[in-house]
This record gives C-alpha cells, sequence and structure tokens, in this order.
C-alpha cells in the first residue's frame, strides 16, 4: 500500500469513528466534500494545513494520525 493510499485507509477509519459523513468532516474541516472524497480515493494529497483541519475536525492529534499511517505502512 502506497502512502496515499494509507492516508486515505485512516481518514476513512477515523471519519467511520466519528460516525461523520464526508459532508459532515468536509463541514468541520471547512474544506469542501469533493476534497475529502478525492482524499479518500486517492486522487489528491492533502496540504499541512488540511491535515491539521482534518485532524482537530476529528478531534485527533495530528501526530496520532501520522502514526496510524506509518504502522500501516509498515505492516
Amino acid at each position: 500500500m502506497n502512502l496515499k493510499e494509507q492516508f486515505a485507509k485512516q481518514l476513512i477509519i477515523y471519519r467511520k469513528d466519528s460516525n461523520f459523513s464526508q459532508e459532515k468532516l468536509a463541514e468541520l474541516a471547512n474544506i469542501h466534500r469533493t476534497y475529502i472524497s478525492q482524499i479518500e480515493r486517492g486522487l489528491k494529497s492533502p496540504t499541512l494545513e488540511v491535515i491539521f483541519s482534518l485532524c482537530s475536525a476529528l478531534s485527533i492529534k495530528p501526530s496520532e494520525f501520522i502514526k496510524g499511517i506509518e504502522n500501516g505502512l509498515s505492516n
């Protein structure tokens, strides 16, 4: 699994664990819903600013999110 795919997988897990739709997450993160969809499908790579916005909306630390990605890549 490449980095984009692992990021997407991690985002989907956290979004679903929070019981958020793509629309709700987009609203809370102040980004467009189609961008969430593109990230989750591995079509786009988010900027650092977007990563922090997503993590804030999901109430997790960016370092925790990145650690999950790292763990997925090492498996």
